[in-house]
């Protein structure tokens, strides 16, 4: 029980709220999509060519062109997909790798607001020994229109 124990306190402790997107699922994204802005990125998994860290302030900056946001998973998750909506209202496509709490408020108030895709199994994220303790969603905002769940075949 120990060893399962520690395997897991990374994915729900407030060490770090940031966990790099894995690359296969980046990269068939990127095919999709062609990403201009990593919102939420640090230098060392930043996934776009222009990004922003947590010293930009990603909420506090203006978004443009297709944005791909794999937002801090802990309480400022609702601010990031409020911004992510927000911008897609102003014109930017924003597309959200995000946890499927479809128990709480910002996936209630945001995340229904988008195309919702559901993930198939449990993520692996950046170095991570084992793979997330939860499910996973991709949420795209195309210009604040509702869209549809939908489930993820690859």
């Amino acid at each position: 029980m120990n060893r399962l124990s520690n395997s897991l306190d990374v994915h729900f402790s407030t060490k770090s709220e940031e966990w790099s997107t894995p690359q296969d699922l980046f990269d068939e994204l990127n095919a999709i999509f062609h990403f201009d802005l990593d919102a939420c990125a640090t230098p060392d998994n930043a996934k776009c060519r222009r990004f922003f860290t947590r010293h930009d302030n990603a909420i506090a900056q203006r978004w443009r062109g297709t944005v791909r946001m794999n937002p801090p998973y802990g309480r400022v998750i609702g601010e990031f997909m409020r911004k992510a909506y927000d911008e897609s209202i102003a014109g930017a496509t924003a597309v959200c790798l995000v946890p499927s709490r479809t128990d709480t408020a910002w996936w209630h108030r945001y995340a229904r607001r988008g195309q919702i895709v559901f993930l198939r199994g449990r993520l692996r994220f950046g170095n991570a020994k084992t793979s997330a303790p939860f499910p996973s969603a991709i949420v795209i905002f195309w210009g604040g229109r509702l869209g549809q769940a939908i489930l993820w075949e690859s």
